[in-house]
């Protein structure tokens, strides 16, 4: 059984309210400019700032989906743009490139964070953080129902695809190696082939 929430009157200072998980993640952000802050299962999550190598990687797979007509008029394509998850009252996570509906505008949250229901494709560039992007974010975005998740696993050297989400996990999860090329589900809005071997090496330090 849940706690009754505590209500405050007016003449109670807003300095005696318990803060939310929401305050904290805001008050980290005002701290660290430049990382980024999410709440995923009821934790927060800090990750570093992007080196340059994973920014190279997130400019080299955004090509394939602009040329793809994904950043016209029923798709755009998007960096870090926040994602309500609908798993705990104040869970949201910021994505490194989405795929969403052109309507997305209409579907905000709050905490500038968007309905899942707009994002037709997620994808994450891995990080020191990576076992998140492949353990925890799996999750969350199947929670969400996020169609198609795709993860640059600069670690280990491999493409991830998963698709059909179906509770906290994916139904199909393949695993794709550099020399491969891998053709995502239409269900993105047209079709996209990536070349495994091309983005890994963006992602690799020079």
């Amino acid at each position: 059984m849940s706690a009754a929430p505590v209500e405050y009157g007016p003449e109670e200072p807003a300095r005696k309210r318990p803060k939310t998980l929401l305050d904290m993640a805001n008050d980290i952000s005002d701290r660290c400019p430049g990382y980024r802050v999410e709440i995923i299962g009821g934790q927060i999550l800090v990750s570093p700032p992007p080196d340059a190598a994973h920014a190279r990687a997130l400019t080299k797979i955004m090509v394939p989906f602009i040329a793809a007509g994904l950043d016209e008029d029923e798709t755009s394509v998007v960096q870090g743009v926040g994602l309500w998850l609908p798993d705990m009252v104040d869970d949201f996570a910021v994505p490194d490139l989405s795929v969403v509906d052109a309507d997305i505008d209409k579907h905000l949250i709050k905490h500038n964070c968007y309905d899942p229901i707009c994002f037709r494709l997620v994808l994450e560039v891995t990080s020191s953080n990576f076992r998140t992007d492949l353990r925890v974010k799996v999750a969350a975005y199947a929670e969400a129902r996020v169609p198609v998740y795709v993860v640059v696993d600069r670690k280990h050297q491999r493409l991830h695809v998963l698709t059909d989400p179906a509770g906290d996990e994916y139904a199909s999860h393949r695993v794709h190696a550099p020399g491969e090329i891998v053709a995502l589900p239409d269900s993105v809005g047209a079709k996209v082939t990536l070349d495994v071997a091309h983005i890994l090496k963006a992602g690799s330090p020079g």
